[in-house]
């Protein structure tokens, strides 16, 4: 009798733990651990910059460390891909700027889907992007640069933060819709590309503005437009290209948030609100708005159907641009 109650004891000890581990993940309480945040791109970049800024406050929120993890490279597809393969539990999270919607038009193969196997949390904001020069060019107009780049075939050269990245389909949208030929110059980040514009070597590079601003305030690079739908703030008296004459170029950068698509529904909500909790929190919102960011406040189904429709209108731009990306 004993060996029989002793064998059921254990074999409802055995049955209560695999009911326990049969519960949907999202039933336990998340986090319990450190959660890596992936950023595919360098350190400084103003995704990795904004990013950082928001998880530092949701991880106070949260008591629990998220610990960024720059993997730049491939147009950004190498931080993407370790987060689509990732375990789906909540604990590997993708923070990308808009490139998410320019790789998988621009390259031929892709080692995920980003539909399928990524899922939209969150926008982190809108973030100014500005066509920068070497003020020693001498353009003071956009138009004085077009001009130039018309009567100058084959003269004119821009500088991208990688192939296929979001500053090269900036750069081929504004040189499509201002009708100019230019050499595209891929570097592997944004530090890099400004350097080059700084020393001349580059005619033009779509930055961000919190990478730009220093150094325009330095006299080291000039802007002629911002690339975005809107005026920046920082920069009101500055036209967007819209307003300067060529409506097709427009281009919004935005960063934002990312879980692998099967993360069950409430964690993915659960971050959700922690992330917008952190966005409306005086510190958060007075770092972005010093960054220039501007707020991007949608909900995660909304964000999905702007990736695909982003996607959608990036591949028309590179079947146009003959983008292709190896």
């Amino acid at each position: 009798m004993r060996r029989v109650l002793l064998a059921a004891a254990v074999l409802c000890h055995a049955l209560a733990a695999t009911l326990f581990m049969a519960q949907p993940l999202s039933a336990q309480e998340w986090p319990t651990r450190p959660i890596r945040v992936i950023i595919p791109l360098t350190a400084g970049a103003a995704t990795d910059i904004m990013a950082r800024a928001v998880f530092e406050q949701v991880s106070a929120q949260l008591g629990q460390p998220f610990i960024v993890e720059n993997r730049p490279g491939a147009g950004n597809t190498i931080g993407m891909a370790a987060v689509a393969h990732a375990e789906p539990d909540g604990y590997t999270i993708l923070a990308n700027s808009s490139t998410h919607t320019v790789s998988p038009a621009t390259r031929s193969k892709m080692p995920f889907n980003v539909i399928t196997d990524l899922s939209g949390v969150i926008p982190l904001g809108n973030m100014p992007v500005v066509m920068a020069v070497n003020p020693k060019k001498g353009y003071k107009t956009l138009a004085d640069f077009v001009n130039y780049a018309r009567k100058n075939p084959g003269a004119v050269n821009y500088a991208s933060a990688g192939a296929g990245n979001s500053s090269h389909l900036n750069g081929e949208r504004f040189r499509l819709a201002a009708g100019f030929e230019a050499v595209h110059l891929p570097f592997k980040g944004a530090p890099e590309a400004m350097t080059e514009v700084i020393a001349g070597r580059s005619d033009f590079y779509f930055s961000p503005l919190v990478n730009a601003l220093p150094l325009m305030k330095d006299g080291k690079l000039k802007a002629l437009a911002v690339s975005n739908a809107s005026r920046a703030s920082a920069l009101p008296d500055l036209p967007t290209i819209a307003q300067a004459g060529y409506p097709q170029g427009e281009y919004n950068f935005w960063a934002g948030v990312f879980l692998p698509v099967k993360t069950p529904a409430p964690i993915k909500e659960k971050l959700y609100a922690e992330v917008k909790k952190a966005l409306d929190s005086p510190s958060v919102r007075d770092k972005l708005k010093n960054l220039g960011a501007d707020p991007f406040p949608i909900t995660s189904a909304e964000f999905d159907a702007l990736v695909k429709k982003e996607i959608d209108n990036n591949s028309q731009i590179a079947k146009a641009a003959n983008i292709r990306v190896e």
